[in-house]
C-alpha cells in the first residue's frame, strides 16, 4: 500500500505461516498433495460474552482466492530461505486454484462450534489458504459482532465509526469500517473506506480548529463560512458556558446560509452535560439540532448513559470498537474434518483433546437454521452430515451435543441451509451482494433472533445441536481412535514384558554360571 514493492509484487500467496508451506512440501514429496481433503472454520466461544456473532469477511476472502498465485519473486525467496527442491518450486509456480469453498453469507448470525466456512479440494491447497482465511474472518467477524452489540445499545439513534486513528494499521481501519457498517453503523469518518465501499462519510472538526483561531466564536464562524452542513465541537474550553452559546450565536448570525445540524461533546459527564446542552438548544429555538457524542464510548457506557436519561442523538464510536477493546481476538480455528485415503475413499478425521471444548466434530457438514413457523423465530441450528436434509422429516429431534438430556422435538418448522457454494473447483459461482444488502440481511437476521439471545449481559446460550448420525459418527470415531491407542499401548507393554523376561532369563543364566565357576574353584 505504502511501499511500491508491495503494490507491484505482493500476491498475498506468501501471506501464510511457514509451517503451512512446510506441510505442503511434505505432502508433495510423499505424493499426497492432491488428495481430496475437507477443512472447516469455526470458533469455540462467543466473543464479548455475547449470544451470537455476525459473520463478516467473505468478500475479502473471495478477493484473496481470486488472485492467489505465486510470483517469481515469491518462489525465489522460498528457494533462498528454505532450499525447497526445484520440483516443488515448479509445483508452486504452476499452482492453479481448484478449491471448492462453501460459506455462510456475510451478515449471517453464527454461533460457536458450527462450521462457518468450508474448504474442500487438494490437500496442499487447503493447507496453503488457512492462515489468510483465518486472518480475515477472525478480524472482520469480531468487529462486525462488536458493531452489532453497539447498535443494539443505541437502538434507533444514529451511530458513526470514528476509529481509524486508533486502529492497528491501515488495513485494519479499512476492513474494520466495512465490518462496522455490516453490524449496523450508519457512517464513517474514514474517507478512503467511504470511497472503496460506498459507505456514507461524516465528520465535523477537531479541537485544534478552535485552538488555531484562539476563540470558539471565531472558529465556529470560520467553519460556518466555509461549510454548508455544520456541527460544532463545543467542549474545547467550557461546554455549557462558552461552547454552546457561541455555537448558537454563529447559527443565529448565519441563518439559512448553513444547515445547523447540532453540536458535538467529547468530554465530561455526558449525561449531565447533554441535558444542559439540550435545554440551551431548545430555549434558543433549535429543537431539531442534534447532540453528537464521542469519547471512548462502547455498548456498556451507552447503555448506562441511556439509563441516566442522556439527551444524545448521534454516537461517535472509535477506540473501543476498532480495537475490539474488551476482546482482541475471535479465536476461530481451521480443522481437517475429512481426508481421502489410499483407496480414494473419504474418511472422517478429528482432533481429540483432554479439553472437551477442543474436541472437533469430524466429517463434511451442512448447517441448518431451524425456525418455528408459528413464532417466526429461530429454534436453533442443526449441524448434520452434508447429505442429510431435515426438510424431509416430519419432526426433528434436537439435543445438546455434550449434555444430551437437554433435548426437544421440533415440528412445524422451516429448515434453511446456511453453507452456500462460493467457489466450485476454483471457479467463482457466488453472486456477491452489495454492502447495503449485507447490512440489511444482518439486521433482518437479528430481528429473527429471540431477545434472550441478543441481550448484552448474560445471554441465553443458543442451541447448536448435532444430528443423531453426526453425533454417533463422532462418538464411534473417538472410541475407535482410543481403542487403537490402547491396543498399541498393550502391544508395547507385552513387548516390554517379553524383554524383561528375556533379561531375567539371561541374568539367571549368568548367576548360575558364576555359581558354577565358584564351585569349580572350591
Amino acid at each position: 500500500m505504502f511501499y511500491p514493492e508491495l503494490d507491484k509484487d505482493d500476491s498475498l500467496a506468501l501471506h501464510t505461516d511457514l509451517y503451512e508451506i512446510n506441510m505442503m512440501y511434505t505432502y508433495f514429496k510423499k505424493g499426497i498433495a492432491d488428495r481430496n481433503a475437507v477443512f472447516e472454520v469455526f470458533y469455540r466461544k462467543e466473543p464479548f460474552g455475547n449470544g451470537y456473532a455476525v459473520y463478516a469477511g467473505l468478500e475479502h476472502v473471495i478477493d484473496y482466492l481470486k488472485n492467489l498465485k505465486f510470483k517469481e519473486s515469491d518462489l525465489q525467496y522460498l528457494k533462498e530461505q528454505e532450499d525447497y527442491d526445484d520440483d516443488f518450486i515448479d509445483y508452486l509456480r504452476n499452482l492453479k486454484l481448484k478449491l471448492t469453498i462453501r460459506s455462510m453469507r456475510e451478515g449471517e448470525l453464527v454461533f460457536a462450534n458450527e462450521p462457518i466456512l468450508q474448504v474442500e479440494g487438494p490437500l496442499a491447497q487447503c493447507q496453503l489458504v488457512e492462515t489468510a482465511i483465518l486472518n480475515i474472518i477472525n478480524f472482520q467477524t469480531l468487529l462486525a459482532t462488536k458493531a452489532a452489540r453497539i447498535k443494539l445499545a443505541v437502538q434507533d439513534d444514529s451511530i458513526m465509526e470514528f476509529g481509524s486513528r486508533r486502529a492497528q494499521e491501515t488495513d485494519a481501519a479499512i476492513w474494520g469500517t466495512r465490518a462496522a457498517y455490516i453490524g449496523g453503523f450508519d457512517s464513517t469518518s474514514n474517507v478512503r473506506a467511504g470511497k472503496l465501499f460506498n459507505i456514507p462519510i461524516s465528520g465535523t472538526h477537531a479541537h485544534s480548529l478552535v485552538e488555531a483561531f484562539g476563540s470558539e466564536y471565531e472558529a465556529f464562524k470560520a467553519y460556518a463560512e466555509t461549510h454548508k452542513d455544520c456541527v460544532f465541537l463545543v467542549d474545547t474550553y467550557d461546554t455549557v458556558r462558552s461552547g454552546v452559546p457561541n455555537a448558537i450565536k454563529v447559527a443565529n448570525e448565519m441563518g439559512d446560509k448553513i444547515n445547523f445540524l447540532g453540536v458535538r461533546i467529547d468530554s465530561g459527564d455526558m449525561a449531565y452535560i447533554s441535558k444542559q446542552v439540550r435545554k440551551e438548544l431548545d430555549d434558543a429555538g433549535y429543537p431539531n439540532a442534534k447532540i453528537f457524542a464521542s469519547n471512548d464510548l462502547d455498548e456498556n457506557t451507552i447503555t448506562n448513559l441511556k439509563m441516566q436519561g442522556a439527551k444524545i442523538d448521534v454516537w461517535g464510536i472509535g477506540t473501543k470498537f476498532i480495537t475490539a477493546y474488551d476482546q482482541p481476538a475471535l479465536g476461530a480455528v481451521y480443522k481437517l474434518v475429512a481426508m481421502e485415503d489410499d483407496v480414494h475413499a473419504m474418511r472422517d478425521t478429528l482432533k481429540i483433546s483432554s479439553n472437551a471444548i477442543k474436541v472437533s466434530t469430524p466429517g463434511k457438514k451442512q448447517v441448518w437454521r431451524i425456525s418455528a413457523n408459528t413464532a417466526k423465530k429461530n429454534e436453533g441450528d442443526w449441524v448434520s452430515r452434508y447429505d442429510e436434509d431435515p426438510r424431509k422429516f416430519d419432526a426433528l429431534f434436537m439435543f445438546h451435543p455434550q449434555y444430551t438430556y437437554i433435548n426437544k422435538v421440533v415440528t412445524d418448522y422451516t429448515a434453511i441451509p446456511l453453507l452456500h457454494d462460493i467457489f466450485k473447483e476454483g471457479k467463482l459461482v457466488y453472486k456477491q451482494p452489495s454492502l447495503d444488502e449485507i447490512k440489511k440481511f444482518c439486521a433482518d437476521n437479528l430481528d429473527g433472533l429471540w431477545d434472550e439471545y441478543k441481550r448484552s449481559l448474560n445471554p441465553q446460550e443458543y442451541p447448536v445441536d448435532l444430528s443423531q448420525n453426526l453425533y454417533e459418527s463422532k462418538m464411534n470415531l473417538i472410541q475407535d481412535i482410543r481403542r487403537k491407542i490402547r491396543e498399541r499401548s498393550i502391544g508395547r507393554w507385552e513387548n516390554y514384558k517379553k524383554k524383561l523376561l528375556l533379561m531375567s532369563m539371561f541374568n539367571l543364566k549368568l548367576i548360575l554360571r558364576r555359581k558354577s565357576d565358584v564351585q569349580s574353584i572350591s
